[in-house]
């Protein structure tokens, strides 16, 4: 279990109260869905449509960023 999870609907980190998912969570991810990428672009997605209701005044392609544009 991470301290660094999403604290909603402002949709920032409860670990170090940047915007989620924050660097060290990002990391974490990256370990937990080593082998299953495509899994975690589809969680991601997932939270990505959920801030992108709590989150209406942030643009789409900053929420986009944020959330799936650093999966490879």
């Amino acid at each position: 279990m991470t301290a660094h999870g999403p604290v909603v609907p402002v949709w920032s980190c409860a670990g170090c109260n940047a915007p989620w998912p924050c660097a060290t969570r990002r990391r974490e991810l990256l370990a937990e869905y080593d082998r299953a990428p495509t899994s975690l672009a589809i969680y991601l997605a997932a939270q990505f449509v959920d801030a992108s209701q709590d989150l209406t005044a942030v643009p789409a392609g900053r929420l986009y960023h944020r959330f799936l544009g650093w999966v490879r």
